[in-house]
């Protein structure tokens, strides 16, 4: 299972780092990729889409659960 966010605020690598780095400290994570360009995240695991959010928000940027169409 994977849950993609749309993540507002970062502006450069370090950015993608931090909340890459915040997004794989939450239990059930297995993975999470992190793209600048496209200011999106994709997490793979078990983990509660609110405290991904919550890890995403202690670092400092915005994140939501990507509404798919």
């Amino acid at each position: 299972m994977s849950t993609e966010l749309d993540i507002s605020g970062m502006t450069c690598g370090h950015c993608v780092t931090a909340v890459t780095k915040a997004l794989k400290s939450v239990p059930g994570v297995q993975d999470a990729q992190v793209d600048l360009k496209s200011g999106k995240a994709v997490v793979a695991g078990q983990a509660d889409p609110s405290a991904l959010i919550s890890a995403v928000v202690e670092e400092g940027y915005t994140a939501q659960v990507h509404a798919a169409l």
